[in-house]
């Protein structure tokens, strides 16, 4: 049990989180160098200058926490990010009145709170601790999480770092081949 004082953090999982800013490396690190060695209409500058920022960005997307404590449960953002992209929110207990599924568009299934006022509030569930999250969500609220897993599977990201750590290697090979 937690207390008010003391509430519970989860945050994204360090697997996802390294393998999504390493695939986003990956995938941009090379265009800036590779516009210069070929004589591209957009700067080199200005195009890592892009990039940056969309690293940024996506580090701040990736910096989501879910806390719960004895009042509810919420998500928040770094602050320089909540104050331009994405807010967060909180949910009461007593606000909790089911954990709805929902399939996505790829196949996989999503679970949200629905609140008395009929909102529905998306359950991180990319979180390191998961199993751990959903079991204090069923103490608080009562609602049966037995069929609760998380969207995807640790062995995906590595599969995923994998390829990402490999795509890495070829973005070294084509600019050490674009420099010469």
């Amino acid at each position: 049990m937690t207390s008010y004082s003391d509430p519970l953090r989860f945050r994204i999982s360090p697997l996802i989180r390294i393998t999504l800013l390493g695939l986003y490396l990956a995938l941009t690190v090379p265009l800036p160098i590779l516009a210069q060695a070929t004589n591209a209409p957009v700067p080199p500058l200005f195009l890592s200058l892009g990039l940056g920022l969309g690293w940024l960005l996506l580090y701040g997307a990736l910096s989501e926490q879910v806390i719960l404590d004895e009042s509810g449960i919420g998500v928040s953002y770094p602050g320089w990010f909540a104050k331009i992209f994405r807010k967060g929110w909180f949910l009461p207990w007593q606000s909790v009145k089911a954990l709805k599924p929902r399939t996505t568009g790829q196949g996989g299934l999503v679970y949200y709170f629905l609140s008395d006022a009929g909102e529905g509030y998306l359950l991180p569930m990319r979180v390191a601790g998961f199993s751990r999250l959903v079991k204090q969500v069923e103490a608080k609220t009562g609602i049966d999480t037995r069929d609760v897993r998380p969207l995807a599977q640790p062995w995906m990201y590595l599969i995923l770092l994998g390829l990402t750590l490999l795509l890495g290697l070829v973005d070294w090979w084509a600019i050490a081949n674009a420099s010469q």
